[in-house]
């Protein structure tokens, strides 16, 4: 199959485009870097035409009140372009709680990309993800004021990059799933103890306090951001993936 995938020079596209090329499909990387913008739509007709499937990883440029905006506009070009090109298969990375976290802005965004694709004319597959392993130093520097690192106590189920890749270039080679599908790392960890485990492993001098009011993720209720029910399980633990890193 010909694959085009949005975005598919930053973290997650490239690995996917590698993955699909490799299992013998033709996967083509678009990004604003080839000239492909989503928001005016220059380049969009064209990194879809003759594609039999389109996997979306283009993200907001900022996580606040902006970003509906971007998902709203991307969503609407891309759609549009694809069901004028024929393509038979959408799919999209979204986050697994999503539409359980109303006071974030970003949240509520990716909830509006979801949304779009569903009630669009395109069979579709939503892939969620949990909080990706990558992302833990960055939630730990924004919450971080001198040495101190406030973070709280949020269930967390970290999952490497790499096997959010596995999975969106496994469901993007297959049927539609006019559907979502979760998958998660194999452990859930409360944040804090996460910042803990991280600086044990890369110690900075940085301190972990546990503050239930820091932070992006006090606005999560409870475990929402947990994998439930049938959600796929991912292999990759963090401790051995920041071992990996660290060594």
């Amino acid at each position: 199959m010909k694959c085009a995938v949005i975005g598919g020079t930053g973290l997650i596209g490239s690995q996917v485009v590698k993955k699909l090329n490799a299992a013998g499909h033709e996967a083509v990387p678009h990004s604003l870097s080839t000239g492909v913008d989503v928001i005016t739509g220059q380049g969009v007709a064209e990194a879809v035409a003759g594609a039999d499937g389109v996997v979306n990883l283009t993200n907001s440029p900022t996580f606040d009140d902006a970003s509906p905006a971007f998902f709203q506009t991307s969503m609407d070009n891309l759609v549009a372009a694809c069901h004028k090109g024929g393509v038979g298969h959408f799919v999209i990375l979204s986050i697994v709680g999503v539409d359980q976290v109303p006071d974030l802005a970003y949240y509520r965004a990716k909830a509006l990309q979801e949304d779009i694709l569903k009630a669009g004319p395109i069979p579709y597959s939503i892939v969620r993800a949990t909080q990706f392993m990558e992302f833990i130093n960055a939630v730990m520097a924004m919450s971080t004021e001198g040495d101190t690192v406030r973070l709280p106590t949020t269930p967390i189920q970290p999952i490497a990059a790499q096997d959010v890749s596995d999975t969106v270039a496994e469901v993007a080679a297959g049927t539609p799933l006019n559907g979502t599908l979760d998958v998660g790392g194999p452990d859930v960890r409360p944040l804090d103890e996460l910042g803990r485990i991280t600086l044990d492993a890369r110690p900075d001098g940085r301190t972990v306090v546990t503050d239930d009011t820091a932070g992006m993720f006090a606005a999560v209720d409870g475990d929402v951001l947990t994998t439930k029910g049938d959600a796929r399980i991912a292999p990759t633990h963090y401790t051995d993936w920041l071992a990996r890193q660290s060594g």
